[in-house]
């Protein structure tokens, strides 16, 4: 599992593990339900509330789960990795529990809400450009110079597993669900949906869903291979990744379709369910919604798990409040 050269993959063993693993360290998040959005969609929709999650976020499944893996040699090094925030957050939150050091890239555009968060859970952070290429170079440097183990925030088998249990918690709270639908950016929770549902619930159909300003894997998605957007602008910054060979392994066997969605649409979707269902969540949460309702054939009359990933927000600064 730790030679990240070669495609090891996880298998839901690796999920069941993860889970007892982790349980100390997470929530078992709550799903609710909406009759307004049921009514507006014509689905029934079964929100999972990963913006509930320790740290605020369903990475902190992956992250625990890698961290919580390691043996006590490995651990005294700390981790390490890139992420626009969640990860970084959720990262910084299990190695603190365990008591080891992380050091974080992060770029200096991420919300300063998410870089706060990093540096409260005691994550050292390292600042570098808004793009993949500088985000990886910086990175580069901090693991040469630390010698952390490299936690990957998505293309990481341990931190699928992890995120494989946020699926798997769902289909035991909600029965006889006909689709799951999530958001993807570099793809960890949606293969971690792929792992959980092919092996134990192959009927269920899997959609993700990506901000049409940050459309890399739809793209891939149709033209068959990744491609790969270097440094795409968008309001949902958890999604500005692009796929890697683990993550795209499972996006392109398992899943049904992948739907986009505008900024506008991103935005009103967001605000919707603040109003509706008073829960903070952040705007990469709101594209599966978004996507639902500009697509409602695609879904009415089914029974739909939707995944809302998290609830870091820059109150400062939301998205409706601008200009």
């Amino acid at each position: 599992m730790k030679d990240m050269n070669s495609m090891d993959l996880p298998n839901f063993d690796d999920v069941i593990a993860a889970h007892e693993r982790i349980r100390p360290y997470i929530h078992r998040t709550p799903v609710l339900t909406s009759e307004y959005f049921n009514k507006l969609t014509g689905a029934e929709l079964f929100f999972k509330c990963e913006n509930f999650q320790k740290a605020g976020a369903f990475k902190v499944r992956g992250a625990s789960n890698a961290v919580f893996g390691l043996d006590d040699a490995t651990a005294a090094k700390g981790v390490a990795t890139h992420s626009s925030g969640n990860h970084a957050l959720s990262l910084s939150y299990a190695a603190g529990r365990r008591g080891i050091p992380c050091h974080v890239v992060m770029p200096r555009t991420a919300p300063q809400a998410k870089k706060d968060a990093v540096m409260g859970y005691g994550g050292k952070i390292t600042e570098c450009e808004p793009s993949t290429s500088s985000r990886e170079a910086a990175f580069a440097k901090v693991q040469e110079e630390t010698g952390a183990d490299f936690v990957h925030p998505y293309n990481d088998p341990r931190v699928i597993a992890g995120q494989a249990t946020c699926s798997r918690e769902m289909l035991e709270q909600v029965d006889g669900l006909d689709a799951v639908i999530a958001p993807i950016g570099g793809g960890g929770m949606i293969s971690g949906c792929c792992l959980t549902l092919s092996t134990i619930a192959p009927q269920v159909e899997i959609y993700a869903a990506e901000p049409e300003q940050a459309d890399d894997a739809y793209r891939s998605f149709k033209a068959g291979h990744i491609i790969a957007d270097d440094a795409p602008v968008t309001i949902a910054d958890g999604l500005k990744v692009p796929l890697k060979e683990r993550t795209w392994h499972f996006v392109s066997n398992h899943v049904t379709d992948i739907l986009t969605a505008s900024e506008q649409e991103i935005i009103d979707a967001m605000k919707l369910t603040w109003q509706r269902m008073k829960i903070v969540m952040e705007p990469s949460c709101a594209v599966p919604l978004a996507t639902i309702l500009k697509n409602k054939d695609v879904f009415a009359g089914k029974r739909v798990g939707v995944v809302i990933t998290g609830g870091n927000v820059d109150l400062d600064k939301l998205p409706w409040m601008q200009g």
